[in-house]
């Protein structure tokens, strides 16, 4: 197997030191999204006691210039602290912050999407938005190659990986289970997890999560898997269609509702939301990746359990549609329903708020309102 000589190192020396007591100080490790708007990049520093609330981290910034960012003449730019998780890596009390990025003129940098969202979500509050997210993500070897596949071939067709068990039918369980438990310590709201279609690609769930509250965690997610799958010596691609051919793409489908849809009679309000999103195709299809819909378009084409990107449809049960509506949910008359068009590298920043614009702000077109005022 192709994996990286960092994970090769004895682990056992490392926890020697791990283990060593630390006093009242504490680890805070910021996390943020860097200039791709699709990585994450980290860095520790030490305070003098345990933080109780995010208030209590203070700003730091660091070099914009390394991270696709900023200019090195200008470079420097403020990490805002936004939220706080328990450390699965470090421990007890030792934190990690995910942060939003201002540049030196304290507005948004352009991958900071959370700070639009946050504004959005904030006008829509009343109408209590839970969102869930399928992020599904494939198992590289350092080398690019999927985790487990035979080097010079591939394995057999798809049809017995999705929710395998067996050592002929999922790759890379161990990272898959020490991730979900990482969450689960850092308080991430993950809620399940399962091998997916395709060999060595697999899927996490995160949610309910109301309005901001989704992208927070999603994002923090992300990062720890990167950091699980850092320890063990391969790589987590979000790659929409990381294997070209009749291989499944990786996508990030959306679960949405909201307080109406979740009552009695809600189906109605779910049906109305998905009649604005009809309209709205196009502008939904350029912000659920980062490239404006070229990373989808290898994705979405109306086979592996996709809908044709130039089209929107919708249906119950439908796999191969644009919107789902569960079977459950038509049965019941209210609930919620399943936008599958993000790509599993979208930001869901930028998801979530565009769901919002769409179905409650009621805005139209490819243009967006802006709400400063």
């Amino acid at each position: 197997m192709s994996v990286s000589h960092s994970s090769r190192l004895n682990k056992l020396v490392r926890e020697q030191y791990m283990k060593l007591p630390q006093g009242d100080l504490v680890q805070v490790t910021y996390v943020w999204i860097d200039g791709s708007g699709e990585g994450v990049r980290c860095k520790s520093r030490t305070l003098e006691k345990e933080p109780k609330s995010i208030e209590d981290v203070p700003e730091w910034n660091f070099d914009g210039s390394s991270t696709a960012q900023a200019e090195g003449s200008n470079s420097d730019m403020f990490l805002v602290p936004v939220r706080m998780f328990r450390d699965p890596f470090c421990l007890d009390p030792n934190k990690l912050v995910l942060c939003e990025v201002l540049k030196y003129n304290r507005k948004p940098a352009e991958t900071n999407l959370r700070h639009t969202c946050k504004k959005v979500m904030d006008l829509v509050k009343d109408s209590h938005p839970w969102f869930g997210m399928e992020q599904e993500y494939t198992l590289l070897g350092i080398n690019g190659h999927p985790y487990g596949w035979p080097d010079n071939g591939f394995p057999g067709p798809q049809g017995p990986y999705y929710c395998g068990v067996g050592a002929d039918k999922v790759y890379g369980r161990d990272i898959v289970e020490s991730h979900y438990k990482a969450c689960l310590y850092a308080g991430v709201k993950i809620c399940g997890t399962n091998a997916e279609v395709m060999p060595s690609q697999w899927e996490f769930q995160v949610g309910p999560c109301e309005g901001i509250e989704m992208g927070d965690h999603l994002w923090m997610a992300r990062f720890i898997l990167h950091r699980v799958c850092e320890d063990f010596g391969v790589v987590a691609t979000l790659d929409p269609k990381p294997m070209t051919g009749n291989w499944n793409g990786a996508g990030c489908h959306t679960n949405y509702s909201t307080e109406e849809m979740r009552r009695d009679g809600g189906l109605k309000h779910i049906e109305a939301a998905i009649e604005k999103l009809s309209k709205r195709h196009d502008y939904h299809i350029c912000v659920y990746d980062p490239r404006g819909g070229r990373d989808n378009s290898r994705r979405l084409t109306g086979h592996h359990e996709t809908s044709n990107i130039f089209e929107f449809s919708a249906g119950v049960a439908n796999r191969g549609a644009s919107i789902r509506i569960p079977r459950q949910v038509g049965q019941d008359g209210y609930g919620y329903f399943e936008d599958r068009r993000p790509a599993a590298n979208c930001d869901p920043y930028a998801v979530t708020e565009a769901i919002m614009r769409t179905t409650v702000l009621n805005e139209t077109g490819v243009e967006t309102k802006d709400y400063d005022n």
